[in-house]
């Protein structure tokens, strides 16, 4: 007869204990070739440090069905070419993983939308792959929900960076017909990503089943130079195929909580954004797709940032009083790990709160991992250790095989536009503005206008009202006066 046990209950509060201070968070890794070299052995690395931290994500009562789990790598353009896909050189056409309904009309309406706006670039949906995937490791939840998965492969000849933002206009195109449609499971329809640079794998799994899942990941002619993974302990929101990480350019453990103001914010600036590399944003859709969490919000604001013209540090590091402009701090506890394809690393946010750990070895393989022990090796073949710290950020340029620091990437990036002679010229601090009258009649002898001003002026400010229009940054339509700055005090972020 089996023994009546509790299971995951927490202690009794006692002492300095209190359970209602427990606190989960999900696990995030990154392993990238420093030198960029592709293997096979990246990728298998990038598995292993997944799997060392199983414990960092959620199952189901089954013990089968994860919060979530996947992988971003480099496009194997190896493993494509074998798998009898004609696709042209490496950078000259753009892949991904589409998640489609079960019924087969779903798929070809769905599919259909996918054609048509990537033929509305000059695009050409050139084949569309059915991706092998293992269902017999899924969890009964997991498999009640389970999509149809689908790599589409889209050519067209721009030019490597011009298809890569034309790629992000045809997703951010398509996600919003499928949102329009009349689709009976269109909430089953999600573009996993699209990109000539990266290609990312996820779903409803746990760490352990990514790997037997998607047998892509384990044929040895998969390759890739980095690998960014991660565990999803879906602590804010339910568990969906979806929702699962890495999304399209980081992974992130932590939470964001100042979520409901950033959002609110990034909607309400969208009328005075207007990248000039994208097309007019009322086409696009939001920015920031509904429905979604923390995570995939921030991971929306940074892609339309990076696809407007900012490099992917510059985006990361947005600066201070001019960056304020276009948007404030999302706050964490955070770490995030990202990658482009071509940049890879990791940051903190400024308290730090969800750490770390980071490890280079002789051979220029850099191990970035929320916690230490994710990733067997020597002692001896360690070059160089440490932490992530609060509010700084390490990165690898896996093009030019440099590993950049903080103090360097800050000083570049400041370096790169003359931000304080634009704030100088043009902000106007609204507790600076006088009429130079004096208010009569007013019930308080000698007050003026100016006073009344700067009390208006610090409603306002306490309000973060801040808006711009400039000629100096990519995604802001030109004016005569160049840029247009109204903020009610430069203390203010």
């Amino acid at each position: 007869m089996k023994q009546n046990r509790k299971i995951n209950v927490a202690p009794r509060r006692q002492g300095l204990y209190d359970p209602d201070n427990e606190r989960d968070a999900c696990g995030v890794g990154l392993v990238v070739n420093i030198k960029g070299n592709k293997t096979h052995d990246i990728v298998e690395n990038g598995l292993q440090v997944l799997e060392h931290m199983m414990h960092r994500g959620a199952e189901g009562a089954d013990n089968k069905t994860g919060d979530g789990a996947g992988i971003l790598v480099q496009i194997p353009h190896e493993f494509i070419l074998l798998q009898g896909i004609p696709v042209p050189e490496k950078g000259h056409y753009g892949t991904g993983l589409v998640f489609l309904p079960r019924d087969k009309a779903g798929q070809t309406a769905a599919l259909g939308i996918v054609k048509r706006n990537v033929q509305a670039e000059g695009l050409n949906l050139m084949h569309v792959r059915d991706v092998p995937v293992n269902d017999d490791v899924l969890g009964r939840a997991a498999r009640d929900t389970e999509p149809v998965i689908k790599q589409v492969f889209v050519t067209g000849d721009p030019g490597a960076s011009t298809l890569e933002r034309k790629l992000y206009i045809v997703r951010k195109k398509i996600e919003k017909e499928w949102l329009q449609s009349d689709l009976e499971q269109k909430e089953a329809c999600y573009v996993v990503s699209l990109s000539t640079r990266t290609l990312v794998y996820k779903g409803m799994l746990s760490s352990v089943q990514l790997r037997y899942y998607f047998p892509d990941l384990v044929n040895p002619y998969f390759t890739s130079g980095l690998a960014l993974v991660h565990s999803r302990f879906s602590t804010n929101t339910f568990p969906t195929w979806s929702l699962a990480q890495p999304f399209r350019l980081l992974g992130h453990n932590g939470e964001i909580n100042t979520i409901r103001g950033n959002r609110s914010w990034m909607e309400s600036r969208e009328g005075v954004l207007h990248p000039d590399l994208l097309c007019p944003l009322e086409e696009l859709g939001p920015v920031v797709q509904r429905g979604m969490s923390d995570s995939a919000s921030l991971d929306n604001v940074l892609e339309f940032f990076v696809q407007s013209g900012m490099t992917l540090p510059h985006a990361l590091k947005a600066f201070y009083e001019y960056h304020s402009i276009f948007m404030e701090p999302w706050d964490g506890p955070a770490t995030l790990l990202f990658s482009d394809g071509r940049y890879a690393g990791g940051m903190l946010d400024r308290n730090g709160l969800r750490p770390a750990r980071y490890f280079i070895t002789k051979n220029d393989m850099m191990v970035v991992a929320s916690e230490t022990g994710t990733f067997a090796v020597e002692a001896s073949e360690i070059r160089e250790k440490g932490r992530l710290r609060p509010g700084k950020i390490l990165m690898i340029d896996t093009e030019k095989g440099e590993i950049r620091y903080d103090p360097e990437i800050k000083e570049q990036l400041a370096a790169e536009h003359p931000y304080k002679e634009w704030l100088g010229r043009n902000r106007v601090v609204l507790n600076q503005i006088t009429s130079g009258r004096q208010v009569k009649h007013s019930g308080t002898t000698g007050r003026t206008s100016r006073s009344l001003s700067s009390r208006w002026a610090k409603t306002v400010s306490n309000r973060s009202v801040r808006w711009a229009t400039t000629r100096h940054w990519p995604f802001c339509r030109p004016n005569r006066s160049g840029c247009s700055t109204i903020s009610g005090s430069s203390s203010r972020r």
